[in-house]
């Protein structure tokens, strides 16, 4: 599956360091499926990409650790690589401060249809926008969109935000499938859900790599992963116990301010019938379960996520599966969703396909193909928040 060489991988990783001062490696390491990715997964070891008899992972760790462990590493890569600079070479991409004053633009200029309210604060005092979008104040069938659960992810993050501003920008148009759906739905719109994260991997004017969020743990260490530290299934595998791994899951399921206020917010919006989290990268569409390997026990629902999966991702041109079938992940965004609420939840990875085509970033060049593939997905779910099992 490799097509480049060093010199096109020197010219399209950029990777800096982490807060505590470890240099981070990329590594190749052997695995063939679902249960060896998993067994690396609990170890701690950061999956970014799979390919057919290996993953690329990010690590502290260094060859001879890992070989100690049991694990085959393939191949290793610099520690350190020309970085991009943000935002000047990718000035499309929002930070922090730009995304809150684009939204708050938007609902001093929409406030007919936008409403925007902060779910909570972060440890560094950010605050996690959630916009509401619809023509009238009813209660209705709802989609939330969230993006930036992980901090280097900033694809993630502009897919939401450029929803937002289509669904605006439509509805002035009077487009009558967006009246329509304005006026029969209610869309929440999360673009940000670890700023603290995404301002410090940009901040240095050097992309860090940086996944998880910026609480500081009782030994000092940097970060929980936020897609690990939901409370169903928390503590199982694919997920860490030590804090310097990047799937660090935390000290207790929604032990983070970040989670906690997701949580709290989705628990107060009993109307919502689908959710999709956005991540980078691979061009994937997954559903429950990710924690274990078993399909959802309600055949009718897993009809559901099926049909609709399998739907989305024809309209994407990515591939449809099952989380567990990738390698189990505990403490995920979607497991809870579902497992909890009953929400019918989707994990969208999106551009591009593979590490060796830029991986997390992948530059600004890709966000208008990025967003305007993924748009119809995001219209079906909306237009499915009614009834799901129409979808069968």
């Amino acid at each position: 599956m490799r097509k480049y060489g060093w010199i096109a991988l020197l010219l399209t990783l950029m990777v800096s360091t982490v807060a505590n001062g470890a240099d981070l490696l990329w590594l190749e390491i052997k695995a063939q499926n679902v249960k060896e990715r998993t067994h690396l997964a609990s170890m701690g070891l950061d999956i970014v990409a799979v390919e057919a008899d290996r993953v690329i992972v990010l690590s502290e760790k260094n060859p001879m650790q890992l070989k100690q462990m049991g694990v085959q590493v393939l191949a290793q890569y610099p520690q350190r690589m020309s970085p991009f600079d943000f935002p000047q070479n990718d000035s499309k991409f929002h930070n922090y401060t730009e995304l809150s004053q684009e939204l708050e633009s938007l609902v001093q200029k929409y406030p007919k249809i936008l409403s925007w309210s902060s779910m909570g604060q972060t440890e560094e005092q950010r605050h996690l926008w959630m916009v509401r979008v619809s023509a009238n104040d009813d209660v209705k069938p709802a989609t939330v969109f969230m993006g930036g659960h992980h901090a280097r992810e900033h694809v993630s993050m502009e897919v939401p935000l450029r929803l937002l501003q289509y669904l605006v920008d439509e509805y002035q148009k009077q487009n009558p499938r967006i009246v329509s759906m304005l006026n029969n739905y209610e869309i929440f719109i999360a673009p940000m859900i670890n700023p603290d994260g995404a301002e410090y991997d940009v901040a240095s004017g050097k992309y860090q790599s940086w996944r998880k969020n910026r609480h500081r743990n009782s030994d000092g260490v940097y970060g929980v992963d936020l897609n690990r530290n939901y409370g169903f299934g928390w503590g199982g595998e694919g997920a860490s116990t030590s804090t310097h791994d990047e799937t660090y899951r935390g000290p207790s399921a929604f032990s983070e301010k970040e989670t906690q206020a997701v949580r709290d917010w989705i628990i107060a919006h009993p109307q919502l019938r689908m959710l999709l989290s956005y991540h980078t990268f691979s061009q994937l569409v997954m559903w429950p379960w990710g924690h274990i390997e078993d399909n959802v026990p309600n055949a009718k629902d897993l009809a559901v996520f099926e049909k609709m999966g399998k739907q989305m991702a024809k309209l994407t041109g990515y591939k449809a599966m099952k989380s567990g079938d990738l390698y189990l992940a505990s403490g995920d965004t979607c497991d809870w969703a579902y497992g909890e609420r009953g929400i019918f939840a989707f994990t969208f990875e999106l551009d591009p396909k593979e590490f060796w085509s830029g991986g997390f970033y992948p530059g600004q060049g890709v966000l208008d193909s990025v967003f305007q593939k993924n748009l119809e997905p995001a219209l079906y779910m909306i237009e499915s928040a009614d009834n799901p099992y129409k979808r069968m």
